[in-house]
Parts: C-alpha cells; structure tokens; sequence
C-alpha cells in the first residue's frame, strides 16, 4: 500500500492555506517536503505536522514556538515533546486569560460610555 503524497497545490487546498503560507513554512523549516524535480510532496509525516503547526497557531502560539516543539519530537521523543507542550499549554492559557481580562474590561468601559452617551440624547 503506498503513502498519500499531496502536491503543493493539493496542500494549499487540504488545509486553506495560500502557497506564500506553505512556502514560509518550508522556508523556516516547519515542513520539509520530497522534491522531484521542481514539484514538492508532503507526505504522512508533512500532513501531521502541518495539522499541529495549524493547531498551534490556532492557539496562539508563535512559529518559532512550534518549530521548536517539533524539534524537541525528533531529537527527544514523544515525552520529552508531551511535557514541553504542557508547559507551552499552560503558559499559553495564563496568557489567554489575561487577554480575556483585558477585553472585558474594555467592553464594559465601551458598554458605560456608550451608557453615558445614551442617557444625555434622552
């Protein structure tokens, strides 16, 4: 049984990305397809990672976090890479929630003013 390849375009349209997108993924190392010739593939182990890099910058991570997180899978393992995204996890949630914190107090400063404005049409 052989492998699912994907060409460079079929990649782009697999996860919504652009070719500049996939291109800088490749240019930083985040992805290293097969070439042949000019034509690039991605393969089972591209299409994972390409998930987790998804992944990761859905949750805010920075791509230099994530180059590293993947890193850490080659060189150290599957543990190694688990504990590191715990710690990454964790300290990204602190950050969420402080944004979060920060939103809603503008939203309720918005929501007073908006309030104030209102009451002095009347």
């Amino acid at each position: 049984m052989s492998e699912q390849r994907l060409s460079f375009k079929e990649m782009c349209a697999k996860f919504d990305v652009t070719p500049r997108t996939l291109r800088y993924y490749e240019y930083i190392e985040l992805l290293s397809p097969e070439r042949e010739g000019r034509s690039r593939f991605y393969g089972p182990k591209e299409l994972a990672r390409m998930t987790l890099i998804l992944r990761g910058r859905k949750f805010g991570f920075p791509l230099e976090e994530i180059r590293q997180w993947l890193l850490i899978y080659e060189n150290e393992g599957t543990e190694a890479q688990m504990r590191t995204w715990v710690d990454y996890a964790t300290r990204q949630l602190s950050e969420l929630e402080e944004q979060r914190r920060q939103l809603d107090d503008t939203m309720d400063e918005l929501r007073k003013l908006r309030d104030d404005t209102a009451a002095n049409l009347d």
